[in-house]
């Protein structure tokens, strides 16, 4: 809980510094393609998520691999493209700035909560 809470903490002051990407950083092209380079650096993202370890569970338990799978993959799916249109909808509308405060009050807030928690 402890590096949980350091985390948290490095997280918030990263959102508060920011990042930067000149020219001379562009990224390189992937020898894969966007769709794979996205896919499989989603699926590391979410390895070990509680979503993936639930969707498991269910497989198992009801024995049905494939009907478990399209759900969970409908419910992501939903749920990200609402996510992208609130976000969407908001960015026009709040300032990149406050966004960016509030993150890093959030990140650094919780993080000294998992601290104080773990040293209780």
């Amino acid at each position: 809980m402890r590096a949980a809470g350091l985390a948290f903490i490095g997280f918030g002051l990263w959102t508060l510094r920011g990042d930067t990407l000149d020219d001379d950083e562009a990224p390189q092209a992937s020898r894969f393609g966007p769709f794979m380079t996205v896919a499989v650096a989603f699926f590391l993202a979410e390895l070990g998520d509680k979503t993936m370890l639930a969707t498991v569970t269910l497989a198992g338990q009801f024995r049905e691999a494939l009907p478990v799978w399209l759900g969970s993959t409908a419910g992501m799916v939903v749920a990200d493209g609402l996510a992208v249109m609130l976000g969407v909808v908001a960015g026009k509308r709040i300032p990149e700035r406050t966004v960016k405060l509030v993150a890093a009050v959030l990140f650094i807030v919780s993080g000294v909560w998992l601290l104080v928690s773990a040293f209780m």
